[in-house]
């Protein structure tokens, strides 16, 4: 079994800065991508940005140049910063990691685990 737990996200004034985490725990071998979705009231969730194993990255147009991801591959962490925050970042962030569970050890194939979900609230 596979735990994702995330933290950081409250609210802040829009200008402002949060930066979220995103630990993995449990039966893991690797993992390969990891990605901050995002989904605000009555509207569909969205990639916010991935990063993959190798460190290659892409980003949602919005907020390209004023989010930044990163990951500690040695804690199963991913981190979401976040600067320059406009109203219209608030939602509910959640983390997804594609994971080889070790039961799966040696395979391609991977299995995909989601955070509980934290929410960033950005006031005007």
């Amino acid at each position: 079994q596979v735990q994702l737990v995330e933290s950081g996200g409250g609210l802040v004034q829009a200008g402002g800065s949060l930066r979220l985490s995103c630990a993995a725990s449990g039966s893991i071998w690797s993992i390969n991508d990891m990605s901050w979705y995002r989904q605000a009231p009555g509207k569909q969730r969205e990639l916010v940005a991935r990063i993959g194993s190798g460190g290659s990255t892409n980003y949602l147009d919005s907020v390209r140049d004023r989010f930044t991801i990163s990951r500690d591959s040695a804690k199963n962490t991913i981190y979401l910063q976040m600067n320059s925050l406009k109203p219209e970042d608030t939602a509910v962030y959640s983390c997804n990691m594609n994971v080889v569970p070790t039961h799966w050890r040696g395979s391609t194939m991977t299995q995909s685990y989601w955070g509980q979900g934290t929410q960033v609230t950005v006031s005007s």
